[in-house]
């Protein structure tokens, strides 16, 4: 679980978040939506850390992490897995070199335990076949399963997804929801992603946050955003499935 109570955050005196308060919950996908320049990418920033809240709590499950020091924060650090937006990985690197980085800087793990360790993430994001390729030659959805496959490698407690299904086309990003959806039940995470498709909030939006002006809009699931009673997460859904439906007769054509 992951809390946050009041959060304000603000850069050159303008208010980007503004008392903001939610609760994530533990094996669901959390997810965190809104327009752009609503606040949910500052949002996710603050919440792992590469933010400072100007005010406000955040807790990681029973500690609060934000009245630690920045040495004491290393703990939850590690227990932290990120998978970010284009997928960062290391361009000089093969996919097992970028698997293995995490296990490399902070564990003392031998050789042999490190690649078995790798082996089992690569298999379990069916890449089995690919640790000696390197990015340049993984199509878009294998950069974002090698990324997952990083993220997960230290067994972390809680995971965070900045647009995962960035440049992914629509079956491939079903496959990418699906796969962050299966690891979050399977072992146990509290999984934040940040995201603007529609798709992935009826296909595993158990959690979804709507982010308006700074501000906590409305909360709910997937079963309920298509009925809840707000006319500005009303006209986010109805304009981000009107776009997602042009650009898929755009690329059909």
């Amino acid at each position: 679980m992951i809390k946050c109570e009041h959060i304000f955050k603000s850069f050159d005196g303008r208010t980007v978040l503004e008392d903001i308060s939610v609760e994530f919950e533990t094996g669901k996908t959390n997810l965190i939506i809104g327009r752009s320049g609503s606040g949910k990418t500052v949002l996710l920033k603050t919440l792992v850390g590469l933010h400072e809240p100007d005010s406000g709590s955040i807790d990681f499950d029973d500690v609060r992490y934000t009245s630690l020091s920045f040495a004491e924060r290393k703990a939850i650090r590690k227990n932290i897995g990120m998978i970010f937006q284009g997928g960062a990985l290391i361009d000089s690197a093969t996919v097992l070199e970028n698997v293995k980085l995490p296990l490399d800087l902070f564990t003392t793990y031998s050789e042999a335990e490190k690649r078995k360790r790798v082996e089992f993430c690569l298999e379990r994001v069916e890449l089995s076949h690919a640790p000696h390729l390197y990015p340049s030659e993984l199509s878009g959805g294998m950069i974002k399963r090698a990324a997952i496959a990083r993220a997960i490698v230290l067994n972390p407690r809680y995971l965070f997804c900045d647009e995962p299904n960035s440049g992914l086309d629509p079956q491939t990003s079903i496959v990418i929801d699906n796969l962050i959806h299966d690891i979050t039940r399977e072992y146990n995470i509290t999984t934040i992603i940040n995201t603007h498709d529609m798709n992935s909030v009826m296909e595993i939006g158990e959690k979804i946050v709507y982010i308006h002006q700074g501000k906590k809009w409305w909360e709910g699931s997937k079963d309920t955003i298509l009925q809840a009673d707000n006319a500005e997460l009303n006209d986010f859904v109805f304009a981000s499935s009107m776009a997602k439906r042009a650009k898929a007769n755009i690329d059909k054509g």
